[in-house]
């Protein structure tokens, strides 16, 4: 198992069922890990992240800390930035296949959900002689419309 999936499952295992977050020190982790803190921040950008379902407030100095705060799936908010931040006014074909399995992975939508939002999005659906910029326009609104309708049928909208 390589070190950056090894500090991931020891975060989550931090969890109790129940906590939306867990506080920890940068510095204790490395220790623990044996490695750099440039290794934690590398797993806390990379693998804790808005996209996966998770928002972190840092405080250095010597009563420094890591609070990593799991977001609600259907909050408002993290619906509000997966539209705004996320897809924004253009979104590439790779880029919304990544969000379609993440969302999968994360339950938010159904992997058969996922695979045909995909389909609807990917290169070949949308081959057409226009230059890609505005394909990357048209997915991204295409892409909105679809999750708007995926949070009306599931009542969060």
């Amino acid at each position: 198992m390589r070190l950056s999936d090894a500090i991931e499952e020891f975060i989550k295992e931090l969890w109790v069922q129940d906590e939306s977050e867990v506080e920890l020190k940068r510095n204790e982790l490395a220790e623990y890990f044996r490695c750099a803190p440039s290794q934690i921040n590398y797993v806390l950008s990379t693998r804790f992240t808005p996209d996966h379902g998770y928002a972190i407030e840092s405080r250095r100095g010597g009563g420094g800390f890591i609070r990593i705060i799991r977001v609600a799936r259907g909050n408002k908010e993290s619906f509000r930035y997966l539209l705004s931040e996320r897809v924004g006014d253009a979104i590439s074909a790779k880029e919304a296949q990544i969000l379609c399995l993440q969302l999968a992975e994360q339950g938010t939508i159904s992997l058969e959900d996922a695979e045909l939002m995909y389909s609807a999005l990917k290169p070949q659906s949308q081959a057409v002689p226009i230059p890609e910029q505005l394909k990357d326009a048209i997915r991204a609104k295409t892409l909105k419309n679809m999750l708007f309708s995926l949070a009306r049928r599931a009542g969060q909208q």
